[in-house]
């Protein structure tokens, strides 16, 4: 991965079309979406949070912005952030992440997976769900789509699809995204896909299934790669096991998947007290059989849950937003993941993690500044 130099924060979203009547605009778009993104870094967590904080941190912010006619009200930041078209906010993000990771290394996992913001949604409609796009080694967003419910990922992932720069890369999803013309759209971006094989590709599975109790009953006589993992934390072990074969004959109708080239099976044997669990996965992937890839990057593919998902909720509150009007949530959402990535990227962080990063944020005008690179 190869970082390039950044934008000012104030150039971020130039570009994004001013949804207000320009007679009544008081306060600038661009300044405010600095206002809020200074806000949420030192952390405020909704509108009106970002109105108390801004208030206090007036005169700094009148080092970088003019606030001509002092802080909007949290009903503005409201309002404005509703109107504010969800595509153009989420394509001003694709294209800063593009000017700060204008290349992925080659073998970087990026995992697609989809979130549920609980509370954003109206009595009887549906709250924002959003899928994202993670590099799992750099620990960033990539971007972002909404859908309407968790089922219409399947249209989502590919349009996300379209709008990354993937050459080179190990695409990863949750059994939702196990579809041909996904696997197509991965190969399309230049990338490649490892995909589970779970009741949602009911023959397929069966056909691995009945592959591996093969294999078991006699491992000595088929083709195959293994790679093992062995972990031990806080009294707990862990042995994950990876089997890899190229003998595609043996699945159920291999020509619906596009570049299809290997698939594995991954064992997880997991001792907690003196109590031991194993699970078996299946996968399907456009890689050539290498064991120790596989078992590499099907575990990178976790991340998104906990180095994502866990941080919206635990660090950002996402699951008690209660942003419900028009793209208020959506817009929000994607400012919270741009302020994640700002700390992740900071070349001088202090100890600690990201609640840490923002609670000093909150106390010291310096670090806050060289986190939004105003400095």
């Amino acid at each position: 991965m190869e970082a390039g130099n950044r934008l000012r924060l104030m150039d971020v979203w130039v570009g994004i079309r001013d949804p207000r009547q320009a007679k009544k605009v008081d306060h600038d778009l661009v300044e405010l979406l600095v206002v809020a993104a200074s806000a949420v870094m030192s952390g405020a967590d909704d509108f009106v949070e970002i109105e108390a904080w801004a208030k206090e941190k007036e005169e700094w912010l009148r080092q970088y912005v003019k606030l001509e006619h002092g802080i909007p009200s949290h009903d503005t930041f409201g309002r404005v952030f509703a109107a504010i078209d969800a595509e153009e906010f989420g394509a001003a993000f694709r294209r800063w992440v593009g000017t700060v990771l204008p290349t992925l290394g080659k073998e970087e996992v990026v995992s697609l997976d989809g979130k549920t913001s609980r509370r954003s949604g109206k009595l009887n409609s549906t709250p924002l769900h959003l899928v994202s796009a993670f590099a799992a080694g750099a620990g960033l967003v990539l971007g972002q789509r909404a859908t309407a419910e968790k089922s219409n990922e399947k249209t989502a992932i590919p349009e996300l699809l379209a709008s990354l720069a993937l050459e080179g890369c190990i695409v990863t999803i949750d059994a939702m995204g196990t579809q041909p013309n996904i696997a197509q759209a991965i190969l399309n971006r230049g990338a490649d896909y490892i995909l589970p094989v779970k009741d949602n590709q009911p023959k397929l599975a069966e056909s691995i299934h009945d592959f591996i109790n093969a294999f078991l009953a006699a491992p000595d006589k088929t083709p195959h790669q293994v790679d093992e993992i062995i972990e031990k934390d806080h009294g707990r072990l862990e042995v994950r096991r990876c089997h890899v074969f190229d003998q595609l004959d043996c699945l159920h109708a291999p020509e619906r998947w596009p570049g299809l080239k290997s698939f594995a099976m991954i064992t997880s044997e997991r001792t907690v007290k003196g109590k031991t669990t194993i699970e078996h996965r299946y996968y399907v992937s456009s890689l050539l059989p290498d064991a120790q890839r596989m078992n590499r990057a099907v575990r990178l593919h976790w991340r998104v849950e906990n180095s994502l998902h866990w941080c919206m909720d635990v660090v950002f509150s996402d699951d008690q937003m209660r942003t419900r009007t028009k793209h208020a949530a959506h817009n929000f959402a994607v400012l919270r993941h741009f302020v994640l990535n700002l700390i992740r990227l900071a070349p001088h962080k202090r100890k600690g993690g990201l609640k840490v990063q923002r609670l000093i944020a909150s106390t010291s005008d310096t670090f806050r500044a060289q986190l939004l690179g105003l400095v």
